[in-house]
């Protein structure tokens, strides 16, 4: 774990946005800034935090962290489903094959949890027993494992508003996605899924749930793009204490953003009107988080680059299309 001064000092150095129009064609998304040049793909992992379907502030080296991490998966994973990275240039930035992104996210569940308006255990609390599609037994309790994983699909919301749950027969009924696309990209999640579950238990992690997003390269492949088995798409439980804390009905220990989250909900704000302040305590203590899932997934220590990223992030994607542009390896 880093020094906490050194997560002190990048407060008010954070990477809250890039504007490089120059070096492509922009669309901003909650947290990652795109840049499209020819048929690569510059993306910008920022600092900022999202929940609700909204953006809440930033965290010393999210991004720096969501990247190396997310680079780390689509390497350990690239034999089992292709994804679109190419290099990472930047500790912020993964250079990739554009692609059309399929309109639907696949979300992975194992588990009956979830605090937001779309999680598979506020329906089951409020007395809904299907979700997705999918009939839920009576009598479970939640944070409780779910008889196999379900995969259950979501409609991305335009920024600023909260994504819907829907079934495959709803997708494929209102021409959102063709029945083959859609098979192909279910398919290649649950592969993803079932691996990064044996990952992380080899490393003592409960991979609790995920969402992924698939995209189709100009040769027609679908591929999994934006960002893997990362504390933003993803859920993660301490295995050792899991049982027993349920067992007690207290929280599991998580290494998410659902520290965050949390701190949102006993405000009594869960995405509705103004975003409260993400005090700086909160904002160190969720850097600390990001860290620690980084650490304990990969066995590997967290260095970050404390060089003010805006310049940096620039400069390098810049030096990454030169080398596009030459040829050079």
């Amino acid at each position: 774990m880093i020094d906490e001064s050194c997560l002190s000092n990048a407060l008010s150095t954070t990477l809250a946005s890039t504007d490089f129009r120059e070096v492509g064609l922009r669309y901003e998304g909650k947290v990652r800034d795109n840049y499209t040049h020819g048929r690569r793909r510059y993306v910008v992992v920022t600092d900022r935090i999202s929940a609700f379907d909204r953006v809440l502030g930033t965290i010393p080296f999210k991004g720096q962290i969501l990247n190396q991490l997310a680079a780390w998966w689509f390497r350990q994973t690239s034999t089992i489903v292709p994804n679109h990275m190419i290099s990472v240039p930047d500790a912020n930035v993964l250079e990739c094959v554009e692609c059309e992104p399929l309109p639907v996210e696949f979300v992975v569940r194992a588990y009956l949890t979830g605090s937001t308006s779309t999680s598979m255990w506020t329906h089951y609390e409020a007395g809904s027993r299907t979700f997705c599609g999918y009939r839920l037994r009576d009598g479970m309790r939640k944070n409780q494992r779910l008889d196999a994983p379900l995969l259950t699909p979501a409609v991305k919301a335009p920024k600023g508003e909260h994504d819907v749950s829907v079934s495959r027969e709803e997708l494929i009924a209102q021409s959102r996605i063709t029945a083959a696309d859609f098979d192909d990209a279910a398919a290649k999640a649950m592969k993803l899924f079932a691996a990064g579950q044996a990952m992380c238990a080899n490393r003592g992690l409960i991979l609790v749930d995920t969402k992924y997003e698939f995209g189709k390269t100009a040769e027609g492949e679908i591929v999994v793009i934006d960002e893997i088995h990362t504390p933003d798409s993803s859920r993660f439980w301490l295995a050792n204490t899991y049982e027993e804390r349920f067992a007690k009905g207290v929280e599991p220990e998580s290494f998410d953003k659902d520290f965050v989250r949390r701190y949102f909900i006993e405000l009594g704000y869960r995405g509705d009107g103004p975003v409260p302040p993400l005090p700086d305590d909160i904002r160190i203590g969720a850097a600390k988080k990001y860290i620690a899932a980084f650490e304990q997934i990969t066995g590997e220590a967290f260095v970050p680059d404390t060089t003010p990223p805006d310049s940096r992030v620039h400069d390098n994607i810049v030096k990454a299309q030169g080398k596009q542009e030459s040829g050079s390896p």
